[in-house]
């Protein structure tokens, strides 16, 4: 998410101590990345759905700094590598499905069925954003396009859950009908990339 060189260089000054006391404790990077994500699951499939919107966004927000420690962790322990970033991927579309679901749970619970089908479409639209992603490379693509990434789409349904907490009306539904819309988007963006890349015509190879 800290795409900024500046943001990264003083988050990463705040995260080595921890990350470094945590291997001395033998604590390894995947347990970190499993325990971010069962805690983040926990914490959106218990609160989330009674409306407990601004505990669960500040320990959400907390917890989310679990992506940066075990990456941290991986780099200074020299075991960063393709299996910590599959399971780094995979669990966090675990968490992106446990928030959205949360926040599907809390429209049918309110009868609210509009947030419930918004926060569905996000749910969906996010999931298939990813997904598009890891087939286009699996078939020599890329697909590293679209207005509604991942980061972008926890930063607004985070905002809006937590003004929701605060009591502003109408900003849950709203929010989450949009990031439904730009995932629609997205995914198009995506499938359109990748179309272009794969029908493009092939150069000689020069054996001929």
């Amino acid at each position: 998410m800290l795409n900024n060189p500046a943001a990264r260089k003083v988050m990463s000054g705040l995260i080595e101590p921890p990350a470094r006391l945590l291997l001395r404790l033998h604590v390894s990077p995947d347990a970190v990345t499993v325990a971010g994500t069962v805690l983040t699951a926990g914490v959106a499939l218990w609160l989330l759905p009674q409306g407990d919107f601004i505990p669960a966004v500040l320990i959400m927000l907390v917890l989310s700094m679990s992506d940066l420690l075990d990456g941290t962790m991986a780099r200074i322990s020299g075991t960063s590598g393709p299996w910590g970033n599959f399971l780094d991927a995979t669990l966090d579309r675990v968490a992106d499905g446990a928030i959205f679901g949360g926040l599907a749970l809390y429209g049918a619970f309110q009868d609210q069925p509009w947030i419930t089908a918004a926060a569905l479409l996000a749910l969906v639209t996010g999931q298939v954003t990813s997904y598009s992603k890891a087939r286009a490379e699996a078939v020599g693509a890329t697909a590293n396009v679209g207005i509604a990434e991942r980061a972008e789409r926890l930063i607004v349904a985070g905002v809006a859950a937590l003004l929701a907490g605060f009591g502003v009306p109408y900003v849950l539904p709203a929010a989450l009908w949009i990031l439904g819309g730009l995932g629609l988007i997205t995914v198009g963006q995506r499938i359109w990339t990748v179309r272009d890349q794969l029908k493009a015509p092939r150069a000689p190879d020069g054996n001929g």
